[in-house]
């Protein structure tokens, strides 16, 4: 079955761009139109979209105050266009913040080098940002009656009108058909408690890297750890270079730790964060004690910049076994081949569990490689973290 998508933009060229694209995919199916948040809202209600593409400003209602509205009524993941700026990339985050799973630069020259890289970068987001939806509609109350209204019900209809004839069957259907049920999930009292125990290893650095659905992991994650935190953390996400400064700053303002965005010939320093900046390498460099980070040019045939294995591999090379390090959610596989020398040096790898992660992919190339030792949810990381190195 396609995966059923609701893409929401006030430009009507914009939509019909997004819309063709992801049309051109035999897995997906475009269900729907909208032009504000408030269409949205009552969209999203109506059509029960598998996921939804949504702009950040747009008129009568903007696209952060539509992702909270679904997240609390109706659960779907939401992928977000957003300009590379820093205003463009403080709303984004505020987007993340209010539920949406991932985003995408709107000018699509952005995404990737060339045209047929960008449109298969994003069918493929959706295709996998479809598969989280199973997992966001468990414990979740069932769905309200259709949204009845005047004026909700008019924005669907103008919405509808709106849409393209292809779309317009498969939108007639899928307000027919009732919301598919939630799997059951395993009742919490029905699990068996985690109960952490320290490996007893000696650390010196700790290296977290990540991707789609990484800034609220991280967010969660660092949120937790106390401000005496013993080691320096490097800080490895997939985002684009304007995003960076925004969101080492965010995290500096949640966090008792500080976090900042690396520069060339940073000090590693205890209870401090070093985000890798967009567009751009972080290495570790020097001895343990006196380790300096060098951040250089990112490369022009690297296909991550920042990329988790160019960092990991060189923190093997100065720590050997003394690295605590973390692949946490993100589409590919970089990381593996970085955890896998930090491996091979004597150090510590985990992974995030499937259900936890927005997207299975690094994890999941770190965890069938055998690398990892403990696959972990989520909410449990700092916990996990604190007790490895004493905290807890």
């Amino acid at each position: 079955m396609a995966v059923k998508v609701l893409v929401v933009d006030d430009s009507s060229f914009f939509r019909r761009r997004v819309s063709e694209i992801l049309s051109a995919d035999p897995r997906l199916e475009v269900i729907g139109n909208a032009v504000n948040g408030k269409e949205a809202v009552a969209m999203a209600q109506q059509l029960q979209p598998d996921v939804i593409t949504m702009d950040v400003e747009m008129p009568v209602m903007d696209g952060i105050t539509a992702v909270r509205e679904i997240m609390q009524s109706n659960p779907t993941p939401i992928l977000m266009f957003s300009s590379l700026t820093h205003d463009g990339a403080r709303a984004t985050l505020d987007a993340l913040d209010a539920g949406a799973l991932d985003f995408l630069p709107k000018k699509f020259e952005d995404i990737a080098r060339n045209r047929e890289e960008a449109v298969s970068l994003l069918q493929k987001r959706v295709s996998e940002l479809a598969r989280k939806r199973i997992f966001m509609r468990r414990n979740i109350r069932p769905a309200a009656a259709p949204v009845s209204s005047g004026s909700a019900s008019e924005a669907l209809r103008a919405a509808n009108q709106r849409a393209q004839a292809s779309t317009a069957a498969p939108a007639a259907s899928a307000m027919r058909q009732p919301a598919r049920p939630a799997a059951a999930p395993t009742p919490a009292a029905a699990r068996p408690a985690l109960r952490f125990k320290a490996t007893g290893k000696k650390y010196q650095l700790v290296a977290i890297g990540t991707s789609t659905g990484g800034p609220v992991a991280l967010q969660k994650i660092l949120t937790k750890l106390p401000a005496n935190f013993p080691y320096p953390i490097v800080l490895i996400q997939h985002m684009p270079a304007t995003f960076t400064a925004a969101f080492a700053a965010r995290l500096n303002n949640l966090c008792k730790i500080g976090v900042k965005e690396a520069e060339d010939g940073d000090t590693l320093k205890p209870g401090m964060a070093y985000l890798a900046p967009g567009g751009m390498q972080m290495m570790v460099d020097g001895r343990p004690g006196a380790a300096r980070l060098r951040v250089i040019d990112g490369g022009e045939r690297m296909n991550y910049k920042p990329c988790v294995d160019v960092t990991f591999g060189s923190a093997a090379k100065v720590y050997q076994d003394k690295v605590l390090s973390m692949v946490l959610t993100g589409m590919g596989a970089d990381g593996r081949e970085g955890a896998r020398m930090l491996k091979s040096s004597g150090s510590t790898i985990w992974a995030q569990d499937e259900d936890s992660c927005v997207v299975y992919g690094m994890p999941q190339a770190v965890a069938k490689a055998g690398i990892s030792t403990e696959d972990l949810p989520l909410d449990r990381i700092a916990e996990r973290i604190l007790v490895e190195v004493g905290l807890a």
